[in-house]
């Protein structure tokens, strides 16, 4: 099966500001004087480079008296929980999973744009239970800086919940927080984003766990064949590849282009396009902020 490539003419990115070492260093200790404050601390771990390092900096500030806790659900990769296995025992951090019960919920399963904050609200609504049956003083989760300027219906749910947000507080960014991970010899410094697998299927799609299965198939496979940053995007019965700009190359060559197409249609897919704008975070969002321009004009 061949995939259906478009043009391959991209936009280029801006360049990244440069990194001022000094304000990250004030803004971890930040972080660290903050994180001491609490007795005690839940935090809400994924397994990815912000929430690892805030599990890393509250076990630094606290020691034990942080408690990791990772949901466990269909939209949760087996990928991703192997990640987050392998950080922990790396650095001795203190860590739980819970089960989360977000497809019982019809409004978070009819995946419409506040699908995040129904999984959001199910997450804290355990780790509340948590907190209040074992006397932890309060719950934080891995928001950024950055964060802020995308959408990000989650965080109204961690507010409701009253939830913390220590990177946030401290202004760390993105690439503040890579760097510091580096620094600390964290391996989760350059790991690319990997939020749940619902958010590779479109707003107003039923969320259920044969396609997130399909999709969870298909990124494997295309892990498989080498590639590291990327989203496979569920459209139906058809699936939309996006790759990193430096990999895009690599995967549009004849060859590579056609094992990635036999590869994902293995997987339950019909036909696959491999978009040629490539990754792009949040790429599903661009359909809500498009909606929200013209309903101000």
């Amino acid at each position: 099966m061949s995939p259906n490539l478009l043009s391959l003419a991209a936009p280029t990115s801006a360049a990244a500001p440069p990194l001022d070492e000094c304000s990250a260093f004030a803004k971890q200790e930040r972080l660290l004087a903050s994180l001491r404050d609490h007795s005690s601390l839940l935090i809400a771990f994924s397994g990815g480079a912000d929430s690892a390092y805030l599990a890393w900096a509250a076990h630094r500030a606290i020691g034990a008296r942080a408690l990791c806790v990772t949901a466990l659900s269909a939209s949760y990769s087996r990928h991703d929980r192997e990640h987050a296995e392998r950080f922990v025992l790396s650095h001795s951090i203190r860590h739980e999973f819970v089960e989360t019960h977000e497809f019982a919920n019809p409004l978070y399963i009819a995946n419409n744009a506040d699908r995040c904050y129904h999984c959001k609200d199910e997450l804290f609504t355990q780790l509340d239970a948590i907190a209040h049956e074992r006397g932890f003083s309060a719950i934080a989760y891995g928001i950024n800086a950055d964060d802020t300027r995308d959408f990000r219906p989650g965080h109204r749910a961690a507010r409701e919940h009253r939830v913390l947000a220590p990177l946030l507080d401290a202004g760390l960014t993105k690439a503040e927080i890579r760097h510091l991970s580096r620094l600390s010899g964290l391996g989760t410094w350059d790991r690319p984003a990997s939020p749940c697998l619902s958010s590779r299927i479109p707003y107003g799609t039923a969320v259920t766990s044969e396609l997130l299965e399909r999709i969870e198939r298909a990124e494997a496979a295309v892990r498989i064949l080498g590639f590291r940053q990327f989203r496979v995007r569920a459209h139906g019965a058809n699936a939309r590849l996006e790759l990193s700009r430096d990999e895009l190359v690599r995967g549009i060559a004849p060859e590579m282009s056609q094992a990635l197409a036999d590869s994902i249609a293995r997987a339950g897919f019909a036909q696959v396009t491999i978009d040629p704008e490539g990754y792009r975070q949040g790429s599903l969002n661009s359909a809500l902020i498009e909606a929200a321009k013209a309903e101000s004009l």
